[in-house]
């Protein structure tokens, strides 16, 4: 059982090419239905009668699974335990194991500690993902600004900076623990 449990790479063969478009072409027509009642479906086996319903995040699963391997991409399956070390998060997260401890220890990143090793749920961890991903596409929007030839580019500069400063400071005052 073990041996399933490790990540496994699928890549997409011509031989399935036709067979991957049409689970793709399926999928996608159900959920452009829109109709007021949820579709359901189903894994069917080789004996009459016998199917069990797909609960939502294998569908969601084999969503994303058939629209990759359809686009002609590898789709890895890594299971993750729900419970993270710090090492699991930082590369999840794509920085540095000391990154995420200083993340938990200003309390931006939740974790439990067990003796001196530290835990972070991985529902915690995608979460922490999620906003700082919005944070970035906001700081990206607060920074844009359009020049025009005639714009002054000193001008620009300050607007950038002063932009740039206030962001900042709203992320310094967000990362601050409460006192109290």
């Amino acid at each position: 059982m073990s041996a399933a449990l490790a990540p496994h790479t699928y890549l997409p063969s011509d031989a399935d090419s036709d067979e991957i478009a049409e689970v793709r072409s399926f999928l996608a027509a159900h959920a452009r239905r829109g109709t007021d009642v949820e579709p359901r479906y189903l894994l069917v086996g080789s004996a009459e009668g016998e199917q069990v319903e797909l609960p939502r995040p294998i569908y969601e699963a084999l969503l994303l699974v058939a629209e990759s391997l359809a686009s002609g991409k590898g789709v890895t399956v890594a299971p993750e335990s729900q419970q993270l070390t710090t090492q699991q998060a930082a590369d999840l997260l794509g920085v540095s194991r000391p990154t995420v401890v200083r993340l938990a220890d200003a309390g931006s990143l939740p974790s439990e500690r067990f003796g001196n090793r530290r835990r972070i749920r991985l529902g915690d961890l995608l979460a922490y993902r999620e906003q700082r991903r919005s944070d970035q596409y906001e700081m990206l929007a607060t920074t844009a600004i359009e020049l025009d030839e005639e714009d002054d580019i000193e001008l620009a500069q300050e607007r950038l900076r002063v932009a740039r400063h206030a962001v900042a400071a709203r992320r310094r005052a967000a990362a601050k623990p409460p006192t109290g």
